[in-house]
């Protein structure tokens, strides 16, 4: 094998969306040696796509909030399934995170007498999320970016990191390639924080770019961290459905946030029909209240639009089955309606939702001040992840550490709105903080020369097989098979036996995976990128697969149509996914730590 090009750090960084790019600033500041390995180019993360806000109890709207609120939504929106000690330490912390990025060159939208802005939003009780319009990932990003680039952080832009390695029961590096050149470079790394996002593009349907393969997760179980949580996918109930060259691109909850509705094709705002129990007292039971509560007026109930993302999704679904759908299998989400409420509306909606206006017009010709938008559920966000300590962010394997969509714990079943843009800010801190102070307190390990040729080795498989061509696959028709199928059988609603037949399907789709050729060199090949990413995506669909058909009730993000209901013999118990000695995943139920006197106290006084 040739040489390897090297690089040492004391802190590896992997993803450079706003979990990377928080950790990688923090762990510089202690005076830490960071490097900052990033799949695309650094700046075109996916954070820019969390455009409604970020989750904080500033209290600027409505003085009645606080941490305490915050933390009793974020526990409810979880269904109870969160690490509750990462919802406290978030809940707290999140305004802090909030002004430093103001202060570091963040530019909110104000209210009149100057304060940072908050917009309502699905499953919060109070005006909550502070904005940029709807262009708040796009904002945290230029300020992240504008502060780290002067840290002296070392940025590998357009590399993919393809294993890690440990020395014993500690993580030492990582082998990565130049996706330009095709070049190994090997990371040696005292510690390393995993921020790589989701794994949207294991489904059909999805927002999610191209980036989101399940990296970060399935390097930490091939190493040996365990994986927490994997059947709570978030499917977001607004993607766009028209034209099909657009279909899943996320329409921002700020919409409804703004006062958008859904209505199906007869016209009827079909969110009234089904509130649940535990919401009934917080959501308006008529359009009046409903406007008001949108217009600020504290003691009006939110609109049942802006019930949790997995009751919103399933509503939907339900007018589509029932044939009350949209023409192209959505439904309609209408912000042109408010022109009877207000002045100006047309000024009104572009100001608000600038980025939706423009979208919409340029990629489907609908001007959304005049004309209702066609929407439906998207993959968007996966609420598991890697498993990790509450305070410090490290996963089950020594010196590896996790953040963002990456960990799991935070979120639970289900994902509030906003929150995920307050946990890149939160728990990306902390994972560079701790993970600049373990490498602190430890030495460099080794990194096997036999390790790494076999990994460059196996990583160049697909070129060797081209040269016997019989009986050969192409990357892109297996990944798309993958796809088709998660959708189709690990969707929305799920049953028992679509998902066996999923597993069966995983065991084909891997046989197929290890006949994967691609043609050409390792210049410029996305072929082979997309073989490489294979493996990824194939261990995360697995892990969601196995973890669902555990979980024998409907909570949250996953829902069985076999089990519709919530059952307490799964309530305090966490599925964990673990990768055997033979490389079998196997599935466990961990009982959920019980949650301290004083936080339960506030669960009740908020309820």
């Amino acid at each position: 094998m040739a040489e390897y090009e090297r690089h040492q750090h004391d802190v590896l960084v992997v993803g450079a969306g706003g979990a990377g790019l928080r950790a990688a600033i923090e762990a510089a500041s202690t005076g830490a040696r960071v490097g900052l390995v990033c799949k695309s180019l650094l700046g075109k993360a996916h954070t820019v796509m969390a455009e409604g806000g970020v989750a904080a109890a500033l209290g600027n709207v409505d003085d009645r909030d606080n941490w305490r609120v915050h933390f009793a939504d974020t526990m409810r929106g979880g269904q109870y399934m969160n690490n509750w000690r990462m919802a406290e330490l978030h809940a707290k912390e999140a305004p802090a995170r909030v002004n430093e990025l103001e202060a570091w060159g963040a530019v909110f939208d104000r209210t009149p007498d100057g304060k940072i802005l908050q917009r309502n939003f699905g499953g919060h009780k109070s005006p909550r999320l502070a904005h940029v319009g709807d262009r708040t990932g796009l904002e945290m990003i230029r300020t992240l970016q504008d502060h780290a680039i002067h840290q002296g952080i070392d940025v590998h832009m357009e590399c993919t990191v393809i294993d890690l390695f440990k020395d014993g029961d500690r993580i030492t590096g990582a082998l990565a390639y130049d996706r330009e050149r095709g070049r190994f470079r090997i990371f040696e790394a005292k510690a390393i924080v995993l921020a790589t996002g989701g794994i949207g593009r294991a489904f059909h349907i999805t927002s999610n770019s191209w980036e989101y393969t399940g990296d970060g997760q399935s390097l930490a179980y091939r190493a040996g961290a365990a994986l927490q949580d994997m059947e709570f996918v978030q499917f977001h109930p607004t993607g766009m459905v028209w034209p099909p060259s657009v279909r899943g691109i996320l329409v921002t909850e700020g919409v409804r946030g703004e006062g958008g509705i859904l209505v199906n094709k007869e016209g009827r705002r079909f969110m009234f029909d089904d509130i649940p129990e535990n919401y009934r007292s917080q959501t308006a039971d008529n359009e009046e209240e409903g406007w008001r509560y949108v217009q600020g007026d504290k003691n009006a109930r939110r609109p049942p639009e802006l019930l949790t993302r997995d009751h919103v999704a399933r509503c939907i679904m339900r007018e589509v089955r029932e044939g009350r759908g949209s023409p192209h299998g959505g439904v309609f989400l209408d912000i042109s309606w408010i022109k009877s409420r207000i002045t100006n509306p047309t000024e009104h909606i572009k100001k608000k939702l600038p980025s939706m206006y423009h979208q919409f017009k340029q990629l489907a010709d609908i001007d959304i001040t005049t004309e209702p938008m066609e929407v439906g559920p998207t993959t968007h966000y996966m609420m598991g992840g890697i498993k990790v300590d509450g305070d410090t962010q490290m996963s089950t394997v020594s010196g590896l550490f996790a953040a963002g969509e990456s960990a799991a714990g935070l979120h639970g079943a289900n994902r509030l709105g906003g929150n995920s843009l307050s946990d890149l800010l939160v728990f990306g801190k902390r994972a560079g903080e701790h993970a600049a102070a373990f490498a602190s307190k430890t030495t460099a390990g080794s990194i096997s020369s036999e390790a790494v040729d076999v990994s460059a080795r196996k990583a160049l498989d697909p070129f060797d097989r081209a040269e016997s061509a019989s009986n050969m696959e192409g990357p892109y028709q297996v990944q798309h098979a993958l796809q088709e199928m998660m959708q189709s059988l690990v969707g929305i609603v799920r049953l028992e036996n679509e998902m066996q037949q999923a597993l069966d399907g995983l065991e084909a789709l891997r046989d197929r995976a290890k006949r994967v050729s691609v043609t050409g060199n390792r210049e410029f090949n996305p072929g082979w990128h997309t073989a490489l990413d294979l493996d990824n995506l194939l261990t995360v669909a697995e892990a969601v697969t196995r973890s669902a058909i555990e979980r024998k009730e409907s909570r949250g993000g996953h829902f069985r149509d076999d089990f519709p209901e919530k059952s307490a013999a799964y309530a305090g118990f966490n599925i964990l996914v673990a990768r055997n000695d033979d490389g079998s995943m196997t599935v466990s139920r961990q009982p959920i730590p019980e949650m301290r006197a004083d936080l339960k106290q506030i669960v009740e006084e908020n309820k």
